[in-house]
């Protein structure tokens, strides 16, 4: 046995967690390929100085993460590793109606309970910034520039206004794609800004109600902006 491996092993972490690290190191980098047989646990205890009872407990660490698997009366083997799964809203196609409305619908059941709870929490710093969230989204419609990023602006900044940080963690991660707006805007720009417009003005009833701290308004605004959008992407689904 390896005094000094054991000795520097006792002292870090637990016996446990460090007999298990050593056993994925060794399955991540090759010692123990998919389909190998693991040693025996009283080999493992030997080489780690350490009790069976240790190994046995590191073992079925690996086994909850899906790297091993006992088999009855043959021993560990080492599993394929598992597929990776994609990081959430990484297959949103802006340039899909249907990807687009489904999204919508998400945002529709999360932001409208982050405007009601902005109406009741914000502080007066995040009051300001969804006002020049809003002012910045009119500037950018008088200029005729895009106002996706203001607009995504605005809602994070209610959805930080509720002081619960899962609510910008969501938008967050959705990214930009959360003003899908290339796809809905008209070429025209003698239609563009009327439509701008209209959403300027949905945006406007949600920031008075947070203003006024009148949740259920809140609440309702957010959900006729984003029940309006959906009408709107369907629109153009049912006419293509």
């Amino acid at each position: 046995m390896d005094t000094r491996r054991s000795s520097s092993m006792r002292g870090t972490g637990t016996l446990v967690g460090q007999v298990a690290e050593a056993l994925r190191d060794a399955i991540a980098t090759g010692p123990y390929k998919p389909g190998d047989k693991l040693p025996s646990e009283a080999r493992i205890a030997e080489q780690h100085g350490v009790s069976r009872t240790v190994v046995r407990e590191a073992i079925a660490s690996l086994r909850s993460d899906g790297l091993v698997e006992p088999r009855r009366g043959a021993g560990v083997f080492v599993l394929e590793p598992a597929e990776p799964v994609p990081p959430p809203f990484q297959n949103i196609d802006p340039g899909r109606l249907s990807s687009i409305i489904a999204l919508l619908e998400l945002r529709t059941a999360v932001e409208v309970e982050a405007a009601g709870l902005a109406a009741n929490r914000r502080s007066p710093a995040q009051e300001e910034a969804i006002f020049d969230a809003h002012r910045k989204v009119g500037q950018c419609i008088a200029a005729g520039q895009s106002t996706s990023t203001a607009d995504f602006e605005l809602h994070m900044a209610i959805a930080e206004a509720s002081n619960n940080p899962r609510f910008p963690e969501f938008l967050t991660m959705i990214g930009q794609n959360a003003i899908p707006r290339a796809s809905l805007d008209p070429g025209d720009k003698g239609t563009a800004k009327p439509y701008l417009e209209q959403l300027h003005s949905e945006h406007a009833n949600i920031v008075a109600a947070i203003s006024n701290g009148d949740a259920t308004l809140a609440r309702d605004a957010m959900r006729e902006h984003l029940q309006g959008s959906q009408r709107r992407y369907r629109s153009l689904l049912q006419n293509r």
